[in-house]
């Protein structure tokens, strides 16, 4: 039974899933007929898309994050076991999943329903990533570039983004419109961390 893969075929197919997930966002964003046009004018139109063109930016941004941690976590992995396969392969479930919860939400954008739908895709998505960084680091041990400053940074940025949304979901019942502006919580926490990351790494050079 075959029990380890190369990890290059993998991280192939992921980026692949990643890349498409991140395209479809755009075709929740309804282009704008001419009749349309000619009942309300550019303006007018576009600005009916302003929920949908909200909705993308953030889903394409949380989307390249997520992207972006799966990237530099897998850098560290020679080669995929069947958990983590399996693990790689739930999380990209849940990324596939984005552009439909994404349009969901764009079109019923004042309802709490398809708000908290969206924020479990996105817990969903960040749990499994979470999940692989602590099995990466687990499998993989601390050596001179995965080190313990960064295995603790890794980790630190695995539990933000899903607590984050959850809260998000949690609270949208009583302030949904504060909800749906506490994922900026998510870069403020990522800012500081990288920062603070950087001056450790400074004095560890030291």
């Amino acid at each position: 039974m075959i029990n380890r893969y190369p990890n290059d075929r993998v991280n192939n197919f992921s980026d692949a899933i990643f890349a498409i997930a991140i395209t479809l966002l755009v075709l929740e964003v309804k282009v704008p007929t001419s009749a349309d046009l000619a009942e309300y004018g550019t303006a007018g139109v576009l600005s009916k898309l302003t929920t949908s063109f909200i909705s993308l930016l953030i889903s394409f941004v949380v989307t390249a994050l997520y992207w972006r941690s799966h990237l530099a976590m897998t850098q560290f992995v020679r080669t995929y076991d069947n958990r983590l396969l399996w693990l790689n392969l739930w999380l990209l479930l849940f990324v596939v999943l984005l552009p439909f919860s994404t349009g969901f939400y764009a079109k019923n954008f004042n309802q709490d329903g398809p708000f908290i739908f969206y924020c479990f895709n996105l817990v969903a998505i960040g749990i499994f990533n979470y999940a692989m960084i602590r099995y990466i680091i687990k499998t993989h041990g601390i050596d001179d570039q995965l080190t313990s400053v960064i295995s603790q940074w890794f980790i630190l940025r695995g539990w933000v983004a899903p607590a984050v949304w959850l809260f998000s979901a949690a609270i949208t019942p009583i302030a949904p419109t504060f909800a749906r502006f506490a994922f900026i919580g998510i870069f403020v926490i990522y800012a500081i961390g990288e920062r603070r990351l950087n001056k450790r790494q400074g004095h560890t050079k030291k």
